[in-house]
């Protein structure tokens, strides 16, 4: 990789690093809410061992699975993920023993700490890096469970250890508050780690499927065409295959109806379309 392209990549790693660092000390700690993962369990771990500080257990927890990591993803995410997790370490204890910020109200805490620190793990995942824990456990997950999104991943990770804070200090509501702000975390992964518009696929079935397609092309969509038998009819049948953005998805809609009202239309969400018209592939794995 060009030295230039390196270093924006460490430079937005490193900005990543200072928002997930800023919306943990800000908006998470204060409220008394956990951010999951290891940093959570560190959370914990602080709370009765308060000498030790947070970012340092964090560190510290991450090495088993760093471990893990390099056997299952390669060098390249490792590399990365070890200086995000210790950047962002040393920026939560730093962070921490210069300021110390105040309770807010625990509405504003979720919304804003869950973009704060959406944006900045998103960013980390987007530039092939974690900060360990539950990053680096759903990215490790993601590639037995194709069909889960990393934000998806790591919310149910994070809720898991959520429960698990609220046992231990026996705090039910904020608990749920802080299930509400890794909600809006995971979202926010997700929208920075696929995008503003991610895409849909639809599978079209009809008897119309030659003047459906024709239309398709001239929306400048891209069309694939399968071979399909209906299970009680046994008739011979062709499903349309198409990838669109969010955007599209009320003209194609428009369009199928007009030509043909009894199309059956069936249409998913697309974590990522890489290809001409969509995203393009990562080098670094991603």
């Amino acid at each position: 990789m060009p030295a230039a392209k390196t270093l924006k990549r460490y430079g937005l790693i490193t900005v990543a690093c200072a928002l997930y660092a800023l919306g943990f000390n800000w908006f998470f700690v204060p409220n008394h809410f956990t951010v999951g993962g290891f940093t959570g369990v560190a959370q914990i771990i602080n709370h009765f061992l308060p000498m030790l500080p947070v970012g340092t257990i964090a560190l510290v927890l991450n090495i088993p699975l760093f471990i893990l990591g390099w056997q299952k993803i390669g060098r390249d995410l490792l590399i990365s993920s070890l200086y995000a997790t210790a950047v962002s370490s040393l920026m939560i204890d730093v962070l921490s023993s210069i300021h110390t910020f105040s309770p807010m109200d625990p509405i504003l805490a979720c919304i804003y700490g869950g973009i704060v620190t959406g944006i900045g793990c998103g960013l980390l995942l987007h530039e092939s890096a974690t900060t360990g824990g539950t990053e680096m456990a759903a990215r490790l997950l993601k590639l037995k469970f194709q069909g889960l999104s990393i934000g998806s991943l790591c919310l149910g990770l994070d809720v898991a250890v959520t429960i698990g804070y609220a046992l231990c200090f026996r705090d039910m509501t904020r608990a749920m508050y802080g299930v509400v702000a890794l909600y809006i975390l995971s979202l926010l992964i997700d929208r920075v780690v696929y995008g503003p518009n991610a895409s849909k696929v639809a599978y079209i079935i009809s008897e119309q499927y030659e003047a459906i397609t024709q239309k398709l092309l001239q929306l400048d969509r891209g069309v694939t065409l399968l071979a399909g038998k209906g299970a009680w009819s046994g008739q011979e049948k062709r499903i349309i295959l198409c990838a669109f953005g969010r955007r599209h998805f009320i003209p194609i809609k428009k369009l199928v109806q007009s030509i043909d009202p009894d199309a059956f239309v069936i249409v998913c969400d697309a974590h990522e379309v890489l290809g001409e018209g969509f995203g393009q592939y990562d080098p670094t794995g991603l």
